[in-house]
């Protein structure tokens, strides 16, 4: 199992250790979890304590023993949504601190598969008449995977932003796929002008992916750089074919 999933939720290695051998014991003492997770004394306790807090594990008392229990893993679900209730109860007090910089950064960098994802997320939830893209070849496919592209695009149409995109012929039975989608227009160009970047343009943001062994994109937030980019996309967009 990728312990990993269970550290971007908040939870300490030591922690996922416990909780992992509770789920495996299906009731414990705290000598029972000792010897099944092999850490010390006082860290068992301490983390004993913090899962109860999270709502992963409770307790019974039998005599002066308590025993202890993992709770549903579907509990799971509740914690993370009790970090986001409390993160959207914040949400309104870091914007009001963001408004307060003297001056707004207008390029920003995201590193690896995660900042990727972090990247066209911000673009499909970015204000504008469009969703403009071109570039990108099978490169794109075999880094994120086609599925999550597909699923990138149900959020842009939940969103209600209507796209055109210019690919190239080597993804055309993926572009093809995308394209059964409302909202969707794709047209293509010849093969020979695959990429392994790809240009994202709504409102006033451009964003660059770039799909190397170790991928990463970038945000330039500026109008008037958004408007060259666009004008770029339209002359592409005129010479595809459907």
């Amino acid at each position: 199992m990728d312990n990993k999933i269970l550290e971007d939720l908040g939870l300490t290695g030591t922690e996922i250790k416990i909780y992992i051998a509770l789920l495996e014991l299906g009731a414990s003492t705290a000598g029972g979890i000792l010897e099944k997770s092999k850490l010390p004394n006082s860290t068992t306790h301490r983390d004993l304590n913090s899962l109860i807090e999270k709502g992963l594990i409770n307790y019974i008392l039998e005599g002066r023993r308590k025993v202890y229990q993992a709770t549903d893993p579907d509990s799971l679900i509740n914690f993370i949504e009790e970090k986001k209730r409390k993160l959207k109860e914040i949400i309104p007090e870091l914007k009001a601190k963001q408004k307060t910089a003297k001056k707004e950064e207008t390029a920003t960098i995201y590193k690896g598969k995660r900042g990727i994802n972090e990247v066209y997320h911000i673009m499909i939830s970015t204000k504008g008449k469009e969703y403009n893209t071109f570039g990108g070849g099978p490169i794109t496919a075999e880094i994120m995977g086609f599925d999550w592209w597909l699923n990138l695009h149900n959020q842009r149409i939940h969103n209600k932003l209507p796209s055109r995109q210019v690919f190239d012929e080597s993804v055309k039975e993926g572009g093809q796929e995308i394209a059964k989608k409302p909202l969707t227009k794709i047209r293509y160009v010849d093969k020979e002008f695959a990429q392994f970047q790809e240009t994202i343009i709504v409102g006033d943001k451009v964003a660059i992916a770039v799909f190397t062994e170790n991928p990463y994109a970038f945000i330039i937030k500026d109008q008037k750089v958004a408007e060259s980019y666009r004008k770029h996309f339209e002359l592409i967009w005129k010479i595809a074919k459907k």
